[in-house]
């Protein structure tokens, strides 16, 4: 991973990488950032339809790539 990547480029390169993983699952695959960074950049992004956040069941979501989006 690159020094320099943004909070959002190390998500949505790991978004790419495992697509349909939980938040909780993207937070350890972040390692350097905690829960609370991770969850409001997948909010952002979401809102910015980067990524598409999909319940999974009571308080558990799961994270794809936009399918406008193409790799990083």
């Amino acid at each position: 991973m690159k020094p320099h990547m943004t909070v959002a480029d190390r998500i949505i390169q790991t978004v790419f990488q495992s697509p349909g993983c939980f938040v909780e699952e993207l937070v350890l695959a972040c390692p350097g950032l905690v829960w609370n960074q991770v969850f409001l950049e997948v909010d952002r992004l979401s809102r910015s339809r980067e990524v598409c956040l999909k319940l999974e069941g009571p308080g558990i979501y799961s994270v794809r790539p936009a399918r406008r989006m193409v790799a990083l």
